[in-house]
């Protein structure tokens, strides 16, 4: 077993470890995390129906930011869809056989990868050109964007000009999914691929990138705008409204 094959495996597992656990905490933190008051952004819908559109076309269609700047959430889009059919075509090292819909996309998600460097290249030159935006930036900010960057140019490469040994790398995925390590292919673009995944996913949970599950407990997104109709009562203030007043308390929400 060479050295790169189980640097690169052990590597893996590492990054597996620390994006998991790292959702994992922020999921708990978020969820835990008390919303005293009733913050919508409006308009706001009025019922558990309208939340779950309202946040599906958040985070499918970025509706909020078309309403704000359209250039931006072209790139946006573009690089969001583009990644997603990446990630599923990559599905394929991970399984044996094949499932019939992965195979379909395949076309798709070897050309998305075009896509996904056009909208990263957009997104970037915006942090440079816009002003306010520049501003606000910060290096993370800039070093995510080329680190995904070099993460779908590097993925190209492998595809169109230094072709790697698919079929190898794919018995080393496989390998590490059964903990029976396989050869790991010896191919420079691959190996600066693999890294800048490994370290995209080590960095995830503590960077912008999280926003991808924050979205989801934004009290500004995930809010029914019913104040006036049911009064809105943090569990902790609940407790201390009982032990401060005798009379029943009002119905909470969470």
């Amino acid at each position: 077993m060479g050295f790169l094959t189980s640097f690169f495996a052990v590597w893996f597992y590492i990054a597996t470890l620390i994006l998991i656990g790292g959702v994992a905490y922020k999921i708990y933190t978020y969820a835990t995390t008390p919303s005293p008051l009733k913050i919508p952004t409006m308009p706001a819908p009025l019922n558990s129906t309208g939340v779950a559109l309202r946040l599906g076309t958040e985070v499918g269609l970025f509706a909020s930011l078309f309403r704000s700047n359209k250039w931006i959430w072209l790139f946006g889009i573009i690089f969001h869809v583009a990644l997603l059919l990446v990630i599923l075509r990559h599905i394929r090292y991970f399984i044996d056989p094949v499932w019939t819909w992965v195979v379909l996309i395949q076309p798709f998600g070897k050309y998305a990868g075009f896509a996904m460097v056009v909208g990263l290249l957009g997104l970037l030159a915006r942090r440079i050109i816009v002003e306010r935006i520049r501003y606000i930036s910060q290096p993370s900010d800039y070093l995510i964007l080329i680190l995904l960057l070099i993460i779908g140019a590097s993925g190209l490469m492998t595809t169109f000009l230094a072709h790697t040994d698919v079929v190898q790398f794919k018995a080393f995925t496989l390998g590490l999914l059964t903990f029976n390590w396989q050869p790991l292919p010896i191919d420079r673009t691959l190996l600066v691929h693999l890294t800048a995944v490994n370290l995209l996913m080590m960095i995830f949970p503590f960077s912008k990138l999280i926003h991808a599950i924050g979205i989801f407990f934004s009290p500004t997104r995930n809010q029914v705008d019913n104040s006036r109709e049911k009064r809105h009562l943090a569990p902790w203030a609940k407790a201390q409204f009982e032990s401060t007043h005798p009379s029943p308390s009002p119905q909470t929400t969470n």
